[in-house]
């Protein structure tokens, strides 16, 4: 079964960032209003970045990483800008 770690860009400019085993289902579900969390009061989303795993246990595991970055990783990782993520990574340590 696949599973997928994804973030989505909120009406007010927030990033949300969560898993699922069906990616365009959760994000209609978002939209919808059916996730009555953190989406909820800022709808419509945007699908901006999203990866494939093979288990929940990698997309759970990626999801509280990125949870935990700072915007400006957040949005290098929406243009796969992979110099700018590892610039910021090595400027926190």
């Amino acid at each position: 079964m696949a599973f997928y770690t994804y973030m989505l860009k909120c009406a007010d400019g927030s990033f949300y960032t969560g898993h699922t085993e069906n990616l365009d289902n959760r994000v209609a579900e978002h939209n919808a209003g059916f996730v009555k969390g953190y989406t909820f009061t800022r709808r419509p989303v945007e699908l901006v970045w999203s990866e494939y795993f093979q288990t929940r246990y990698e997309a759970l595991e990626a999801e509280r990483q990125i949870k935990g970055w700072s915007r400006a990783k957040k949005q290098a990782l929406c243009k796969s800008d992979w110099e700018t993520i590892s610039a910021l990574a090595k400027s926190r340590a």
